[in-house]
């Protein structure tokens, strides 16, 4: 089955998914607003971390959608990166390694193209289950990993477009689509040796092959898709790490991290809970003097990194009538610290735009309920158009000064 058609067939489908995979990922690191303080986990990134606007609130949807292409569509590219690599294994173990220094640099780019690809499937894929078992830190590794990705994959298409143009031109598509198991022979020889010099009998033909190939995608996808979407095609999503169902009512939708798993105890968010305001002036407020304030109800998606999204009705108290309680400028930003203890995540930087935008919420209810205690009970973030971990659940302190 091997040859440079079969191969360039894969290779064309993962030249026009992967660079989407690597747009949406970047897109991704930008909604961090890393140049905020405390936003930013990747250490020295210099020139790999850039970053060239301020991330909007609108569309309300944008985050949801590009991070959901970003996971989903990776997911689904993986059978056909598995069957990539197949299709290349005699390339991948031809020896002598190097004859030229034309050769060697295609050999250069060949580790670093197929070594960065399963870096960034493998550690993206463990991401999403939450299954931290590697050694270090997701967010920067993963971010490094695809900038050497890309570069390996620049090179690699810059010596390999030209011979897979015109191994696609050498068979017919359509031909192939209908050529039986007992029509089906092998490809002629080539140079880079993928064809076998002595083929055994086909025991499949190459639309079988490919039929094969794209269902395994295609299954994927239906059993992932379901995580970006809200009511009954969430319990489709066998693949999502954060189940399904969460029970019925108004806080049946996804947690990323419970109130248990970081520490935050029920006894901390009683009576006794206080926000802290900070601005000009420093302001403590109950959460009945928050409910005493003009509410106000918008219906925003939260989106995870982690792929998974969904639309609910959040209640609470606009951010800038907090900072002006605070005496604060109106075209402050915010730093949003929770009673989480510990994790990277367990505060935010807010820019101006986010924190000036009348949606903008320390939401109190959602879908006309008090939030439940893992949904951060009494008091959560809700940004539109923000990264799911930007949304700051269990707040204790909201600080509208320039922060250090």
């Amino acid at each position: 089955m091997r040859g440079p058609w079969l191969t360039s067939v894969f290779g064309l489908v993962l030249l026009a998914g992967l660079p989407l995979v690597a747009i949406t990922g970047l897109i991704s690191y930008a909604a961090y607003d890393p140049r905020l303080p405390g936003n930013d986990i990747t250490p020295e990134k210099g020139l790999f971390g850039f970053y060239l606007f301020d991330w909007p609130t609108s569309p309300v949807w944008l985050y949801r959608v590009t991070q959901g292409v970003h996971v989903i569509l990776g997911l689904t590219l993986v059978p056909v990166l598995l069957a990539k690599l197949w299709s290349v294994i005699p390339k991948l173990f031809a020896w002598p390694p190097t004859g030229s220094p034309a050769q060697t640099l295609e050999r250069a780019s060949l580790l670093l193209l197929v070594g960065g690809a399963v870096f960034e499937f493998v550690t993206g894929i463990l991401n999403i289950q939450l299954f931290y078992v590697f050694p270090f830190s997701f967010y920067p590794a993963h971010l490094y990993g695809a900038w050497i990705f890309l570069a390996a994959l620049a090179v690699h298409v810059a010596i390999k477009l030209p011979r897979l143009v015109t191994s696609l031109r050498s068979r017919s598509f359509r031909r192939e689509l209908r050529t039986s198991l007992r029509d089906t022979r092998p490809e002629p020889p080539d140079p880079d040796g993928l064809v076998a010099a002595a083929p055994a009998p086909p025991t499949i033909s190459r639309r079988g092959l490919l039929a094969f190939v794209g269902a395994g995608s295609l299954t994927v996808l239906g059993l992932s898709a379901g995580q970006t979407m809200d009511g009954p095609w969430r319990r489709t999503a066998l693949l999502a790490p954060h189940g399904r169902y969460y029970g019925p009512g108004p806080n049946d939708f996804q947690v990323n991290k419970t109130a248990a798993s970081v520490g935050v105890v029920a006894a901390e968010t009683g009576p006794e809970w206080r926000l802290t305001v900070r601005g000009a002036r420093q302001v403590r407020l109950s959460r009945e003097q928050l409910l005493a304030m003009p509410l106000y109800t918008y219906r925003l998606p939260i989106a995870c990194v982690e792929g998974w999204s969904t639309e609910q009705t959040w209640t609470g108290v606009r951010l800038t009538d907090l900072a002006r309680l605070s005496g604060a400028d109106g075209g402050a930003g915010v730093y949003v610290r929770s009673l989480q203890r510990g994790g990277v995540f367990s505060h935010v930087s807010l820019s101006a735009g986010q924190t000036t935008d009348p949606r903008s919420l320390l939401a109190l209810r959602v879908n006309g309920a008090d939030l439940s205690l893992d949904h951060g009970f009494p008091a959560r973030i809700m940004v539109p158009n923000a990264p799911g971990v930007h949304n700051t659940k269990w707040v204790r302190e909201l600080d509208f000064r320039a922060p250090p």
